[in-house]
């Protein structure tokens, strides 16, 4: 009675572990309470950006160039 590891059941294991990840990352994601973070974050792009100086909007000029 001896227990056996074949191909098929080791291919079989990984697909289980794939889809316990793939739910449990989909549940994470879509979770209510993260939606601050995620809101957050996707604002990281524009991160590096200066923000535009109060002060000195008037003397400030912006090319109009494609």
């Amino acid at each position: 009675m001896g227990f056996e590891l074949d191909s098929g059941m080791i291919r079989g294991l990984g697909t289980l572990v794939v889809m316990i990840a793939f739910i449990g990352l989909s549940l994470w994601v879509f979770n209510a309470k993260r939606n601050p973070e995620f809101a957050e974050a996707r604002l990281l792009p524009f991160a590096d950006e200066l923000l535009p100086d109060t002060k000195n909007a008037a003397t400030a000029t912006r090319s109009i160039r494609p």
